[in-house]
């Protein structure tokens, strides 16, 4: 039986930490265990259009799969049409909650939609949302959760930055553009420590918009509890998790599921995340995390995981019990093997 290629097309790759990168790692390092030759296009560093279309038919895929509609849409589509293969696109995050929406980007995204043979979302209120602007596409739609690859490096960082034992450390896992919010933490964070001396707060992650970068490094001048570590690797990042006591994702928009949030999970951290569609689909409030709508929510929700370490435990396993019970990472990798043999199947019809 011939080996099946597959192209793969993402804004961003290793060693970038970006969601999208984790997840492409994620998928073709398990697509390659079953078998699959892979190859993978990282747009990050501005190649051509057509340097890229050019590889591509080098290649010579039996179909060819893009990450972020926007990003990667037009030439997934267009290297599809020149080989008469398929096209996968995965909807990842802003291309369908920002772009989807913006009057200068939306037809480019209805178009490469359109044009797209499957699409691929991480949850349901993502399929609804996009059949909902574009229904004629709702019958190409396929849900695919993400889940969770979280290799670890040895890396103490409460050394590095000569935390005490019973320092109590909330952690955000970040990407430091507008949509992650990062900074809305610290104010009430900075109440909390009123009471709660031995709270620290770390960001780890790279500057991807510098003026949320510089906006950061203001917002910490006069914090000495708060830390900013710049960008780690993602096995640095994993290990990290096993150090932290409360893991925050502040974001206005997720694409279904972070994959920071899958993996604190995963390492029994408790969760306290912004009541997002996105985070919702992970994260139930007071069972296996917690959710906060407000600043003065996520003060006192902060409060009870810093008075209340069983809580913090409790909501730790439940949110590890989550994790196994329902996102299988051979699970997933099955289900886009079955796509790919569907998408061919339905362009051979065509």
């Amino acid at each position: 039986m011939r080996q099946m290629r597959l192209a793969i097309v993402t804004p961003f790759y290793f060693p970038s930490v970006r969601g999208n990168s984790i997840t492409v790692q994620r998928i073709e390092s398990g697509l390659r265990d079953q078998g699959l030759l892979v190859r993978v296009w990282s747009l990050e560093h501005s190649p051509s259009s057509r340097e890229v279309l050019q590889d591509i038919e080098g290649f010579a895929p039996d179909l060819v799969h893009g990450f972020h509609a926007t990003s990667s849409g037009r030439i997934v589509v267009d290297a599809a049409d020149r080989l008469g293969i398929p096209s996968i696109l995965t909807v990842t995050g802003t291309d369908a909650n920002t772009d989807l929406f913006d009057p200068e980007r939306r037809a480019g995204v209805i178009e490469v939609l359109r044009r797209a043979t499957r699409i691929v979302v991480f949850h349901e209120v993502m399929r609804a949302k996009i059949a909902g602007e574009l229904p004629v596409v709702g019958d190409r739609i396929r849900v695919i959760g993400q889940t969770v690859r979280c290799r670890e490096v040895p890396f103490d960082f409460r050394q590095r930055l000569a935390f005490a034992p019973d320092d109590l450390i909330f952690f955000i896992p970040s990407g430091i553009r507008r949509v992650k919010n990062v900074t809305f933490c610290l104010a009430p964070l900075e109440a909390l420590r009123r009471h709660h001396p031995e709270v620290k707060v770390v960001f780890a992650g790279p500057v991807i918009e510098e003026d949320e970068g510089t906006r950061l490094k203001e917002e910490l001048k006069g914090r000495p509890w708060a830390f900013y570590l710049g960008a780690v690797s993602h096995q640095e990042m994993c290990a990290m998790l096993r150090s932290v006591d409360v893991v925050i994702n502040s974001s206005l928009s997720e694409g279904g599921m972070a994959n920071s949030i899958l993996e604190a999970m995963s390492r029994e951290r408790a969760v306290l995340v912004s009541d997002i569609e996105g985070n919702r689909t992970v994260v139930q409030d007071g069972i296996n995390g917690f959710l906060f709508g407000s600043e003065a929510e996520f003060l006192e929700k902060a409060e009870r995981l810093v008075r209340d370490p069983r809580l913090r435990r409790t909501l730790g396993i439940k949110g590890k019990d989550k994790i196994d019970r329902e996102f299988s990472r051979e699970g997933e990798i099955q289900e886009y093997l079955q796509l790919y043999d569907e998408a061919i199947g339905a362009e051979a019809r065509n």
